[in-house]
Protein backbone atom coordinates (compact mmCIF):
# COMPACT_ATOMS: atom_id res chain seq x y z
CA UNK A 1 0.00 0.00 0.00
CA UNK A 2 1.41 3.36 -1.02
CA UNK A 3 -1.60 5.46 -2.03
CA UNK A 4 -1.85 7.11 1.37
CA UNK A 5 1.81 8.17 1.30
CA UNK A 6 1.49 9.59 -2.23
CA UNK A 7 -1.71 11.52 -1.56
CA UNK A 8 -0.58 12.65 1.88
CA UNK A 9 2.76 13.80 0.48
CA UNK A 10 1.14 15.80 -2.32
CA UNK A 11 -1.32 17.50 0.00
CA UNK A 12 1.42 18.19 2.54
CA UNK A 13 3.75 19.65 -0.08
CA UNK A 14 0.99 21.89 -1.42
CA UNK A 15 0.20 23.12 2.08
CA UNK A 16 3.69 23.47 3.54
CA UNK A 17 6.41 22.70 1.01
CA UNK A 18 9.08 20.24 2.24
CA UNK A 19 8.03 20.15 5.94
CA UNK A 20 4.45 19.59 4.82
CA UNK A 21 5.61 16.87 2.43
CA UNK A 22 7.33 15.00 5.29
CA UNK A 23 4.29 15.25 7.57
CA UNK A 24 1.98 14.24 4.73
CA UNK A 25 4.04 11.13 3.97
CA UNK A 26 4.04 10.16 7.65
CA UNK A 27 0.27 10.52 7.94
CA UNK A 28 -0.13 8.69 4.65
CA UNK A 29 2.03 5.85 5.90
CA UNK A 30 -0.17 5.48 8.99
CA UNK A 31 -3.25 5.41 6.73
CA UNK A 32 -1.71 2.72 4.51
CA UNK A 33 -0.90 0.54 7.52
CA UNK A 34 -4.43 0.85 8.90
CA UNK A 35 -5.94 0.02 5.51
CA UNK A 36 -3.66 -2.99 5.07
CA UNK A 37 -4.64 -4.32 8.50
CA UNK A 38 -8.33 -3.82 7.77
CA UNK A 39 -8.07 -5.71 4.47
CA UNK A 40 -6.09 -8.50 6.12
CA UNK A 41 -8.63 -8.93 8.91
CA UNK A 42 -11.48 -9.01 6.40
CA UNK A 43 -9.93 -11.70 4.18
CA UNK A 44 -12.04 -14.93 4.08
CA UNK A 45 -9.19 -17.13 5.30
CA UNK A 46 -8.54 -14.80 8.23
CA UNK A 47 -12.24 -14.65 9.15
CA UNK A 48 -12.16 -18.45 9.35
CA UNK A 49 -9.12 -18.32 11.67
CA UNK A 50 -10.91 -15.78 13.86
CA UNK A 51 -14.01 -17.99 14.06
CA UNK A 52 -11.94 -20.97 15.16
CA UNK A 53 -10.03 -18.88 17.69
CA UNK A 54 -13.24 -17.38 19.11
CA UNK A 55 -14.83 -20.82 19.46
CA UNK A 56 -11.79 -22.39 21.10
CA UNK A 57 -11.13 -19.46 23.42
CA UNK A 58 -14.77 -19.28 24.53
CA UNK A 59 -14.95 -22.90 25.67
CA UNK A 60 -11.41 -23.04 27.07
CA UNK A 61 -12.05 -19.99 29.24
CA UNK A 62 -15.55 -21.24 30.11
CA UNK A 63 -13.97 -24.36 31.60
CA UNK A 64 -11.32 -22.29 33.37
CA UNK A 65 -13.93 -19.95 34.84
CA UNK A 66 -16.25 -22.77 35.92
CA UNK A 67 -13.47 -24.53 37.87
CA UNK A 68 -11.72 -21.45 39.28
CA UNK A 69 -13.72 -21.54 42.54
CA UNK A 70 -12.61 -25.12 43.16
CA UNK A 71 -15.52 -27.03 41.69
CA UNK A 72 -17.89 -27.00 38.72
CA UNK A 73 -21.48 -26.53 39.90
CA UNK A 74 -24.45 -28.34 38.42
CA UNK A 75 -25.92 -25.01 37.28
CA UNK A 76 -22.70 -24.15 35.42
CA UNK A 77 -22.78 -27.52 33.66
CA UNK A 78 -26.45 -27.05 32.78
CA UNK A 79 -25.79 -23.52 31.55
CA UNK A 80 -22.92 -24.67 29.32
CA UNK A 81 -25.06 -27.49 27.93
CA UNK A 82 -27.88 -25.02 27.35
CA UNK A 83 -25.52 -22.74 25.39
CA UNK A 84 -24.29 -25.68 23.31
CA UNK A 85 -27.90 -26.68 22.60
CA UNK A 86 -28.92 -23.10 21.80
CA UNK A 87 -25.99 -22.80 19.38
CA UNK A 88 -27.29 -25.80 17.45
CA UNK A 89 -23.85 -27.41 17.22
CA UNK A 90 -23.30 -30.53 15.19
CA UNK A 91 -22.22 -33.73 16.98
CA UNK A 92 -18.59 -33.04 16.02
CA UNK A 93 -18.73 -29.41 17.17
CA UNK A 94 -20.44 -30.42 20.41
CA UNK A 95 -17.72 -32.95 21.18
CA UNK A 96 -15.05 -30.38 20.42
CA UNK A 97 -16.72 -27.83 22.72
CA UNK A 98 -16.85 -30.37 25.56
CA UNK A 99 -13.19 -31.31 25.08
CA UNK A 100 -12.16 -27.64 25.12
CA UNK A 101 -14.24 -27.05 28.28
CA UNK A 102 -12.51 -29.98 29.99
CA UNK A 103 -9.06 -28.71 28.97
CA UNK A 104 -9.86 -25.30 30.39
CA UNK A 105 -11.03 -26.81 33.67
CA UNK A 106 -7.90 -28.93 34.16
CA UNK A 107 -5.54 -28.03 36.97
CA UNK A 108 -2.58 -27.31 34.67
CA UNK A 109 -4.46 -24.91 32.38
CA UNK A 110 -2.83 -21.47 31.97
CA UNK A 111 -5.16 -18.69 30.86
CA UNK A 112 -2.81 -15.93 29.69
CA UNK A 113 -1.30 -17.65 26.60
CA UNK A 114 -4.81 -18.50 25.36
CA UNK A 115 -5.91 -14.85 25.59
CA UNK A 116 -2.70 -13.65 23.92
CA UNK A 117 -3.24 -16.08 21.02
CA UNK A 118 -6.85 -14.88 20.70
CA UNK A 119 -5.75 -11.22 20.56
CA UNK A 120 -3.06 -12.00 17.98
CA UNK A 121 -5.60 -13.71 15.75
CA UNK A 122 -8.43 -11.19 16.14
CA UNK A 123 -6.38 -8.02 16.16
CA UNK A 124 -7.56 -4.83 17.84
CA UNK A 125 -11.29 -5.61 17.62
CA UNK A 126 -12.59 -4.33 20.95
CA UNK A 127 -16.13 -5.54 20.25
CA UNK A 128 -14.89 -9.11 19.78
CA UNK A 129 -13.24 -8.97 23.20
CA UNK A 130 -16.39 -7.61 24.85
CA UNK A 131 -18.55 -10.24 23.14
CA UNK A 132 -16.29 -12.98 24.49
CA UNK A 133 -16.35 -11.45 27.98
CA UNK A 134 -20.16 -11.31 27.93
CA UNK A 135 -20.30 -15.04 27.16
CA UNK A 136 -18.02 -15.69 30.14
CA UNK A 137 -19.98 -13.35 32.43
CA UNK A 138 -23.16 -15.22 31.52
CA UNK A 139 -21.53 -18.49 32.57
CA UNK A 140 -20.10 -17.06 35.80
CA UNK A 141 -23.55 -15.84 36.84
CA UNK A 142 -25.21 -19.16 35.98
CA UNK A 143 -25.28 -20.29 39.63
CA UNK A 144 -27.23 -17.20 40.70
CA UNK A 145 -24.27 -15.11 41.79
CA UNK A 146 -20.66 -14.26 41.18
CA UNK A 147 -18.20 -15.90 43.54
CA UNK A 148 -15.12 -13.85 44.56
CA UNK A 149 -12.84 -16.33 42.76
CA UNK A 150 -14.92 -16.03 39.59
CA UNK A 151 -14.86 -12.23 39.78
CA UNK A 152 -11.09 -12.25 40.26
CA UNK A 153 -10.71 -14.56 37.25
CA UNK A 154 -12.83 -12.24 35.09
CA UNK A 155 -10.65 -9.31 36.19
CA UNK A 156 -7.54 -11.25 35.13
CA UNK A 157 -9.07 -12.20 31.78
CA UNK A 158 -10.18 -8.60 31.13
CA UNK A 159 -6.74 -7.28 32.08
CA UNK A 160 -5.09 -9.77 29.71
CA UNK A 161 -7.31 -8.31 26.98
CA UNK A 162 -6.33 -4.78 27.89
CA UNK A 163 -9.68 -3.89 29.45
CA UNK A 164 -9.74 -1.96 32.70
CA UNK A 165 -11.62 -2.90 35.87
CA UNK A 166 -14.14 -0.08 35.30
CA UNK A 167 -15.03 -1.44 31.85
CA UNK A 168 -15.51 -4.92 33.26
CA UNK A 169 -17.71 -3.68 36.10
CA UNK A 170 -19.91 -1.83 33.59
CA UNK A 171 -20.30 -5.02 31.54
CA UNK A 172 -21.14 -6.96 34.72
CA UNK A 173 -23.84 -4.49 35.75
CA UNK A 174 -25.32 -4.45 32.26
CA UNK A 175 -25.32 -8.25 32.01
CA UNK A 176 -27.04 -8.63 35.38
CA UNK A 177 -29.73 -6.12 34.44
CA UNK A 178 -30.25 -7.63 30.98
CA UNK A 179 -31.10 -10.96 32.62
CA UNK A 180 -34.33 -9.38 33.89
CA UNK A 181 -35.41 -9.04 30.25
CA UNK A 182 -34.31 -12.54 29.26
CA UNK A 183 -36.71 -14.50 27.09
CA UNK A 184 -39.43 -11.87 27.39
CA UNK A 185 -41.64 -11.70 24.33
CA UNK A 186 -43.53 -8.62 23.28
CA UNK A 187 -41.04 -6.23 24.83
CA UNK A 188 -42.07 -7.06 28.40
CA UNK A 189 -39.89 -7.55 31.45
CA UNK A 190 -39.92 -10.07 34.27
CA UNK A 191 -42.14 -9.32 37.24
CA UNK A 192 -40.39 -7.02 39.70
CA UNK A 193 -38.08 -5.47 37.12
CA UNK A 194 -37.59 -1.76 37.79
CA UNK A 195 -36.98 1.16 35.47
CA UNK A 196 -33.48 1.46 36.95
CA UNK A 197 -32.82 -2.09 35.75
CA UNK A 198 -33.72 -1.01 32.22
CA UNK A 199 -31.33 1.96 32.34
CA UNK A 200 -28.55 -0.24 33.73
CA UNK A 201 -29.16 -2.81 30.98
CA UNK A 202 -28.37 -0.09 28.44
CA UNK A 203 -25.34 1.17 30.35
CA UNK A 204 -26.78 4.63 31.03
CA UNK A 205 -28.23 6.45 34.03
CA UNK A 206 -31.77 7.74 34.42
CA UNK A 207 -30.77 11.37 33.82
CA UNK A 208 -29.68 10.64 30.26
CA UNK A 209 -31.35 12.75 27.57
CA UNK A 210 -33.66 11.21 24.98
CA UNK A 211 -31.03 11.80 22.31
CA UNK A 212 -28.25 10.16 24.34
CA UNK A 213 -30.56 7.27 25.21
CA UNK A 214 -31.31 6.59 21.54
CA UNK A 215 -27.59 6.79 20.72
CA UNK A 216 -26.72 4.24 23.45
CA UNK A 217 -29.51 1.92 22.30
CA UNK A 218 -28.52 2.10 18.64
CA UNK A 219 -24.87 1.49 19.50
CA UNK A 220 -25.72 -1.64 21.51
CA UNK A 221 -28.04 -2.94 18.79
CA UNK A 222 -25.34 -2.32 16.19
CA UNK A 223 -22.74 -4.14 18.30
CA UNK A 224 -25.04 -7.18 18.55
CA UNK A 225 -26.23 -7.16 14.95
CA UNK A 226 -25.77 -10.66 13.45
CA UNK A 227 -24.31 -9.47 10.13
CA UNK A 228 -21.74 -7.27 11.87
CA UNK A 229 -20.67 -10.02 14.26
CA UNK A 230 -20.35 -12.58 11.46
CA UNK A 231 -18.23 -10.12 9.45
CA UNK A 232 -15.96 -9.69 12.48
CA UNK A 233 -15.50 -13.44 12.82
CA UNK A 234 -17.95 -14.52 15.51
CA UNK A 235 -18.96 -18.12 14.65
CA UNK A 236 -22.46 -18.41 13.17
CA UNK A 237 -23.40 -20.89 15.90
CA UNK A 238 -22.85 -18.18 18.54
CA UNK A 239 -24.90 -15.53 16.75
CA UNK A 240 -28.10 -16.87 18.35
CA UNK A 241 -26.75 -15.84 21.74
CA UNK A 242 -26.05 -12.30 20.51
CA UNK A 243 -29.54 -12.15 18.99
CA UNK A 244 -31.04 -13.06 22.36
CA UNK A 245 -29.00 -10.27 23.97
CA UNK A 246 -30.27 -7.81 21.35
CA UNK A 247 -33.85 -8.77 22.26
CA UNK A 248 -33.11 -8.11 25.94
CA UNK A 249 -31.67 -4.69 25.06
CA UNK A 250 -34.72 -3.89 22.95
CA UNK A 251 -37.09 -4.90 25.78
CA UNK A 252 -35.22 -2.64 28.22
CA UNK A 253 -35.35 0.25 25.74
CA UNK A 254 -39.10 -0.20 25.19
CA UNK A 255 -39.67 -0.10 28.96
CA UNK A 256 -37.81 3.22 29.20
CA UNK A 257 -39.64 4.66 26.17
CA UNK A 258 -42.99 4.04 27.84
CA UNK A 259 -41.86 6.08 30.84
CA UNK A 260 -40.85 9.08 28.71
CA UNK A 261 -43.81 11.03 27.27
CA UNK A 262 -41.71 12.61 24.49
CA UNK A 263 -40.68 9.16 23.24
CA UNK A 264 -44.09 7.47 23.24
Amino acid sequence: MFFGKVIGGLIGFAAGNVPGLILGVLFGHAFDRALTNALRLGAPENIERIKNSFFETTFLLSGYLAKVDGHISKSEINHTEQIIKQMGLSAVQRQRAIELFRRGSSGDFVMEPVVVAFLQTCGAQRQMQQTLLLFLISLAQADQGLEPAEHAALVRIAAAMGLGAAQLELLLRMARAQEYFQGQAGHTAQRGTSLNDAYTALGVNSSVSDKELKRAYRRLMSENHPDKLIAQGVPEAMIKLATARAQEIQSAYEMIKKSRPAMR
